[in-house]
């Protein structure tokens, strides 16, 4: 199937102004002939904690609801990041909304950023599970930014809910540009797995968003790339095939001494 991501912008504590864009890009993608288009961390408000708490909302109204009219519309799957209000929490999540509209399956993200200055526990209540979904005969395993530097995660749903690929909406700054890239690839390589990583540009606060959006294939190949400055569009096919024969010739997930883990 083929899959876009939509490296953007956003514009702080504007949903509707940032709902626009993902028709822009949605509909781009759906030109392109994409059948999934995926987006970065915290599409609908920005990323700035004071900003988040202001704006957070149900998924029954707002953003959400922007995001399954436009899916329906165009008749193409959404995954972005984005805030969830639930009662007094409030959580940084991953929603999928399929080609029909509805709300297929959410994440929400497990591992907070709690370092200065950014701190995400005073805003963010933690996630406790991890969540995967299929569509077009793959599965895809949810995360969300700082997930990416704990492997476990990542392993385990390959091992537990065999996914095939991993979606990641993320807002990573610079100067850690090259801490993304190696550890995309890397939980490519070591899960043998698609990596669909989505990231920001721009500006938030005083944070610069790194960009270098990336799809990256189960033999840990870069099949597509973005730009670390600016917004773009960026897709590539993806095949549960290549991902079983990647996993036939080079048994490795079947290799592992669990017995010696813990």
């Amino acid at each position: 199937m083929k899959t876009a991501v939509a490296q953007i912008a956003c514009s702080l504590g504007a949903p509707e102004a940032n709902l626009s864009k993902v028709r822009d890009f949605s509909q781009r993608a759906k030109e392109a002939g994409a059948e999934l288009i995926v987006f970065p961390e915290m599409t609908d408000t920005g990323y700035s904690m004071p900003v988040i708490q202001k704006h957070a909302d149900e998924w029954n109204s707002g953003f959400v609801r922007g995001l399954r009219e436009i899916a329906s519309q165009l008749s193409i799957a959404i995954v972005s990041g984005v805030s969830e209000r639930d009662g007094s929490s409030i959580y940084n999540s991953q929603v999928l909304v399929d080609a029909k509209g509805d709300i297929a399956a959410k994440y929400r993200k497990t591992h907070l950023y709690a370092v200065a200055p950014i701190e995400e526990q005073t805003c963010f209540a933690p996630g406790d599970e991890f969540a995967s979904f299929a569509i077009g005969g793959l599965r895809f395993g949810f995360s969300i930014c700082y997930d990416l530097r704990f492997p476990e995660i990542y392993r385990q749903l390959v091992t537990e809910q065999n996914v095939g690929a991993f979606l990641i909406s993320s807002a990573w700054p610079f100067p850690r540009d090259e801490h993304f890239h190696v550890l995309a690839q890397a939980r490519a390589i070591e899960n043998q797995s698609y990596v669909v990583a989505s990231n920001r540009v721009g500006k938030d606060d005083d944070l610069w968003f790194c960009g270098s959006s990336a799809i990256i294939d189960p033999r840990g190949v870069v099949i597509a790339a973005a730009s670390a400055d600016r917004e773009e569009l960026i897709q590539a096919d993806l095949s549960q095939e290549l991902v079983r024969s990647v996993r036939q010739r080079v048994e490795s997930l079947a290799h592992r001494r669990e017995d010696l883990y813990r």
